[in-house]
């Protein structure tokens, strides 16, 4: 049995929310006080990447605590053999309730996976949100662990094909000068690597972007925002059940997603690119002894590092041999490694590997023009500037080159005949 002062643990999950998506990021451009609310009570980290920019690769990798290659799993189909954060809880003593969207490869949670459901999959946000509320208000003698994994924002998929997204129509757009504005690196850079842009045309269905004006980025950008909006209210309700419940155990508090969303940086809608929109995910924890209104600006590989935060967090030993390590770990990564795999007839290899350590940020697709991509991110947030092709920083390409080689030959990643030889 767990230590009767061990927390409840509270994992809240959205659907493709880059990190930048909340008003506490420094978002004017949309309201989301819930998440703002955990902002201000906890820690966030505003440098907290997925696994790999997909929903199943990246959820394998948050429910094992390995990446999403070392697993198996690297596109929409497949799940991982054991998914261990519910085994690991249900061992400890916990009782574990999953609600909303699993897609290991299964869209509802399955037995025998370490949860009990309390809500199916489907896009019924707001049931979720009851439930969720619910089951953390029930009684009970031991402490428990919920998983709540809403769907929104990722209904701007459908809405940018025409459609309705699953959790109801959004309202009409308002005037033209009332929309948000087009980000800031918006423009497609001088040489953006060729292997992205060649699977949005061969996927209009996916991106039926190609003769968008930039009205229409805007009004995409603001069905986005309305869509995080909407999940916010959601969690705003789960939010005030926890602050309603009496009793004295504390109460752990994690919010991230399983990925981002273009956005329309680099006139880019939906995921798989290695940009930071995709790829950096929101990331906020609350409870006992986590500081609260803090930002902390470390290097989080939020897949690889979730089981080992919840863990400590919890005070459950965690299982040796992950990757991973707690938010709250002194010595932090120095660098963190992202995939990526596209699953389209006909183009074979079409995968990445992305290596951010300090300031800059390297990219390199298996084949393609301008297929390396080296980034200051300090001087050059938007991603505008590709220093991969200037001589004067061949050291540091080679240092980034060398970091990605290192990683595929310690972890036996396929990638590895992909990445160049160092130049000197």
């Amino acid at each position: 049995m767990p230590d009767p002062q061990s927390p409840d643990v509270v994992l809240i999950l959205t659907d493709q929310q880059t990190a930048d998506a909340m008003g506490a990021a420094g978002n004017p451009y949309l309201r989301t006080p819930a998440m703002d609310a955990l902002a201000a009570a906890g820690t966030r980290y505003p440098n907290a990447y997925c696994a790999q920019p997909l929903c199943t690769p990246s959820r394998a990798s948050l429910m094992t605590g390995r990446l999403p290659s070392t697993v198996g799993v690297t596109g929409n189909t497949g799940g991982p053999e054991d998914p261990l954060l519910g085994r690991l809880f249900t061992e400890a003593g916990y009782d574990c309730g999953y609600g909303g969207k699993w897609h290991l490869p299964e869209l509802d949670l399955p037995a025998d996976r370490g949860f009990r459901r309390i809500h199916p999959a489907g896009g019924d946000d707001a049931g979720l949100a009851r439930a969720a509320a619910g089951f953390v208000r029930a009684p009970r003698e031991r402490p428990f662990l919920l998983v709540a994994s809403f769907l929104e924002p990722h209904g701007i998929c459908e809405w940018a094909r025409g459609q309705d997204p699953r959790t109801g129509p959004l309202p009409p757009a308002p005037p033209v000068p009332e929309l948000p504005p087009l980000p800031a690196n918006f423009p497609v850079g001088p040489y953006d690597p060729a292997l992205p842009r060649l699977a949005r045309l061969a996927q209009p269905h996916t991106h039926p972007t190609e003769h968008w004006r930039e009205d229409d980025w805007r009004r995409y950008r603001h069905a986005y925002y309305a869509l995080v909006e909407r999940v916010d209210r959601h969690i705003g309700l789960l939010l005030a059940a926890l602050a309603e419940r009496g009793g004295d155990r504390e109460t752990v508090v994690v919010f991230s997603s399983d990925h981002g969303d273009g956005a329309g940086a680099h006139r880019w809608n939906q995921k798989w690119a290695l940009y930071e929109e995709c790829v950096r995910v929101p990331l906020v924890v609350t409870g006992p002894g986590v500081a609260a209104g803090a930002v902390d600006e470390r290097l989080v590989a939020a897949g690889l590092d979730l089981i080992p935060t919840l863990c400590d967090l919890a005070g459950i030993e965690g299982p040796g041999g992950l990757p991973g390590r707690s938010v709250r770990a002194p010595r932090p990564h120095d660098s963190v490694v992202i995939e990526t795999r596209w699953e389209i007839p006909g183009f074979n290899n079409a995968l990445g590997r992305m290596v951010r350590a300090g300031r800059h940020k390297y990219v390199c697709y298996a084949w393609g023009d301008h297929r390396e991509q080296l980034f200051d991110l300090a001087a050059d947030p938007g991603e505008l500037v590709n220093l991969a092709v200037d001589a004067r920083h061949a050291a540091l390409l080679d240092r980034f080159r060398g970091l990605l080689a290192g990683h595929c030959a310690e972890v036996a990643d396929p990638f590895a005949r992909f990445v160049p030889h160092a130049a000197r």
